[in-house]
């Protein structure tokens, strides 16, 4: 196989939740060697909802979740506790040995284990050093710690997500982690292509929050620029009309549609066997056409309402007007667009069997699918990186999982 972009770059991940193992993961899927890190007492050795192992694989329900097996895809993880000093001279001779470190801890945490890059620096001068906190290390909401909710909250998101007549809603997913997770892995790739040319490492701190602004920015121009902050206007868009999900033949059947033009507009009446309702002085440009959504909302659900989904798309999509059937989970990993593109990327995994990892977004002509193979079972580069990095004895690595600074399954 071709050689990947980050063939030959060691990432040491010590990341929890989503943003900081979604970048590990994009790394890893660009060639990166990420060994993940995680502590001996860090997980339950059960796991509720895992599902069954394969015939012949050990019963280890920790190795089979699949919300862990989808973030940690392409890894290798070393259990290690970096509060034991010894745990903590592990982790400085692999820093010796690595090109980046990545975590997403709070400030308190990172000065109490003595892992800020100050000492990181200290330990290789060019290392890259990534920091993931939820509002950045300085400021009054440095010590403080947050989830996607409340990031989505603080960066006007949820204010507006949702309909003008109810209150403000969570979107279906934490934005805020998966963007900041992308913005993370872009990051160490810049910084890496630095240090090849200048010889010179850096730290990068990466506030999820402002990350997360860069996602509202038209809604944020329109406050700075115009002193308009716009409010939540459900499925409908300020510079498209029409826009909306409408009602279609069948249970729980919807399609999506934007109109962005004049001519689109047009377009959908004679589709809809009412052309004269491009001339109606209600409907005849944007403006108006937004002043009167709510009577066009009405009139095209009375139009989609007698076909499928999927007759409603395929004939408005005919017409370039865009358009979209809605698909729920399970719909969507059997569609014949997924199917084709192969957007799941069907991976072995020594305890799950064939598991189901959605594919990075690109293509290469290298031979990178996009997934860089299985998530780790736990503690299994434990041996790799105390023998073949560290040279550390038969012996001594027994010592060590005696005194519980390694341990080949969960402690939790």
């Amino acid at each position: 196989m071709t050689a990947q972009a980050l063939n030959k770059i060691r990432v040491l991940e010590l990341t929890t939740a989503v943003a900081g193992p979604v970048a590990g993961c994009v790394l890893a899927d660009m060639g990166a060697e990420v060994i993940k890190i995680e502590s001996p007492g860090g997980r339950s050795i059960r796991s509720p909802g895992a599902p069954p192992p394969i015939q012949g694989a050990p019963d280890h329900p920790y190795n089979r979740t699949p919300f862990f097996n989808e973030l940690h895809r392409g890894k290798k993880l070393l259990s290690l506790d970096l509060k034991h000093p010894e745990g903590k001279d592990i982790f400085v001779r692999l820093v010796e040995n690595a090109d980046v470190v990545m975590e997403n801890f709070s400030p308190k945490i990172v000065g109490r284990l003595g892992i800020d890059y100050a000492e990181l620096k200290k330990i290789k001068d060019d290392i890259i050093c990534v920091s993931m906190p939820a509002f950045g290390k300085t400021g009054p909401y440095e010590s403080r710690a947050s989830y996607g909710p409340g990031i989505d909250a603080m960066s006007g998101l949820s204010h507006l997500t949702g309909y003008p007549d109810r209150g403000p809603g969570k979107p279906a997913q934490f934005y805020c982690d998966q963007n900041a997770g992308l913005t993370a892995a872009l990051t160490v790739m810049g910084a890496i292509r630095h240090r090849n040319r200048t010889g010179q490492g850096q730290y990068i701190e990466l506030a999820m929050l402002e990350g997360e602004m860069q996602l509202i920015a038209p809604a944020l121009m329109e406050v700075i620029m115009n002193s308009r902050s716009p409010n939540r206007i459900g499925n409908k868009h300020e510079r498209f009309a029409p826009q909306g999900v409408y009602k279609c033949k069948g249970e729980n059947a919807w399609v999506a549609i934007t109109v962005r033009s004049d001519s689109e507009w047009q377009s959908l009446t004679e589709l809809m066997g009412n052309p004269e309702l491009a001339n109606d002085h209600r409907f005849s440009d944007l403006r108006a056409r937004q002043a009167h959504h709510d009577d066009i909302d009405k009139l095209i659900e009375s139009w989609t309402s007698t076909l499928t989904q999927e007759q409603a798309e395929g004939i408005i999509q005919a017409a370039g007007i865009p358009a979209g059937a809605l698909l729920n989970l399970n719909e969507a990993f059997t569609h014949q667009q997924f199917l084709h593109r192969n957007t799941l990327v069907h991976v072995e995994h020594p305890e799950m069997g064939t598991f189901p990892h959605t594919r990075t977004a690109w293509r290469s002509r290298n031979n990178n699918d996009g997934v860089s193979g299985p998530a780790p079972t736990f503690g299994n580069a434990n041996s790799y990186v105390l023998t073949d990095l560290l040279n550390f004895s038969a012996e001594d690595q027994q010592k060590l999982k005696d005194r519980k600074i390694v341990s080949d399954a969960p402690l939790g």
